[in-house]
């Protein structure tokens, strides 16, 4: 068995969760983000599909899913960055015997609302939504989602029947979406017991109904909290997004190589970034033309620019899964993706250049990142770009037009 190394974490330190496919990993660097420390594996040989990081009251607690096709799969826990690790004596995410479904995997781990810090939320395949309210001590299963009257009707998709993203609203308790495939989005507004299906505009690229009310194959959804009712979202063919919390999506796919992908991640300061990796087809699941890009918008999705720099562009024939794109929370901001050859990439400056953090890992198949001391609650670089932009409109609205200014000078040079 490999030798497991271990790493610590202070605040200010930035920390980044790797789950492959045989174990979790945890790279550690200073706020530079030049120089990463590599602690791992934990669960060896497993899977690990979704890892979370929970700041909230004081912790500095880490979460991953153990799976194993032999004994099932379990929630692990750690609060000194893997060094001692709890794993629960029974399974405490499980089904009740009358539902007749048992826990294949779980897909997603997601911390609920900083003033709800004992509230954890896990997405599971077959498609379901667990809740914790006390820490993730017990868990049960949202009734009104796995007794809905959509579930007969849903088809797993090539990774199985899962419930993958899991979007809590910051501005509104009641207010909760999530994402299956392939049964597309969901969202409740009354704390989980009704959910509506919210797939107006999206399309199912393979069903003959190309727009039908649920069944499509959402691969990611994502929030900024600053502006909670806007979502984007990565569908298996398609690139969206809603200003009315979901309940219809536009499409964004405006100047990239493909519309189809996997992961998408939001900046983490600004609502209207946000960034994808595309990839060729659901044929030919590896990047386009052979060049590992990540992609950004800056504006919503109105365009897209390719960020290469650093990054491979001749015969990356790469792969980056639904988990596998995150963001912290530093100005300026970092943003890392892993891909299925095992390879971690990661950006120190909102993504303009790129390095090789670490390389050789399993497949890589979740990746997470936080700035160790931040409760997620914002950034004052928020506030000063926008009083930034404010400040370029406002000089911008006093300088005359290029036409005007052009008239003048021909004006003065006529005198």
């Amino acid at each position: 068995m490999p030798k497991v190394k271990h790493v610590s974490a202070k605040n200010g330190d930035v920390i980044v969760l790797v789950g492959t496919m045989k174990g979790a990993f945890v790279l550690r660097s200073s706020k530079s983000r030049k120089k990463w420390d590599v602690g791992g594996p934990y669960s060896i040989g497993a899977p690990v599909y979704a890892m979370a990081f929970d700041q909230r009251q004081g912790r500095r607690r880490l979460w991953w899913a153990q799976q194993s096709f032999q004994w099932g799969t379990v929630l692990c826990s750690s609060d000194d960055y893997g060094k001692t690790v709890t794993e629960p004596t029974t399974y405490s995410v499980k089904f009740p015997e009358e539902s007749n479904l048992t826990l294949k995997n779980i897909w997603q781990i997601t911390p609920g609302r900083n003033n709800d810090p004992d509230t954890l939320y896990c997405g599971v395949e077959p498609a379901a939504l667990f809740e914790s309210h006390d820490a993730g001590e017990t868990w049960s299963p949202v009734e009104g989602l796995l007794n809905h009257p959509h579930r007969p009707k849903w088809v797993p998709g090539g990774g199985g029947m899962c419930l993958h993203t899991i979007v809590p609203d910051p501005a509104n308790p009641k207010r909760m979406m999530i994402a299956i495939s392939t049964a597309g989005a969901y969202r409740t507004d009354d704390g989980g017991a009704t959910w509506q299906a919210r797939n107006n505009g999206v399309r199912a690229e393979f069903l003959p109904d190309k727009y039908p009310e649920f069944g499509q194959c959402v691969h990611k959804v994502v929030q900024h909290g600053a502006r909670p009712e806007r979502l984007f979202l990565q569908n298996h063919w398609g690139l969206y997004r809603s200003n009315d919390a979901g309940n219809s999506w536009k499409d964004i796919a405006n100047g990239v190589p493909s519309d189809f992908g996997f992961c998408m991640a939001a900046h983490p300061h600004d609502p209207d970034t946000v960034y994808i990796v595309p990839i060729e087809s659901d044929q030919y699941r590896c990047t386009p033309e052979g060049k590992l890009r990540v992609y950004r918008t800056q504006n919503a999705g109105e365009s897209w620019e390719a960020l290469t720099r650093g990054l491979p562009q001749k015969n990356a024939l790469e792969t980056v899964l639904r988990d596998s794109l995150a963001t912290d929370t530093c100005d300026p901001a970092g943003v890392y993706f892993g891909t299925r050859s095992g390879k971690v990439y990661g950006s120190s400056d909102d993504g303009k250049s790129w390095r090789a953090i670490i390389e050789g890992l399993p497949a890589v198949v979740c990746v997470k990142a936080a700035l160790v001391g931040d409760g997620g609650t914002g950034s004052p670089r928020t506030r000063r770009g926008a009083e930034k932009k404010k400040v370029v409109k406002s000089r911008a609205a006093k300088r005359p037009s290029a036409a005007k200014r052009k008239t003048a000078s021909r004006s003065r040079a006529a005198r």
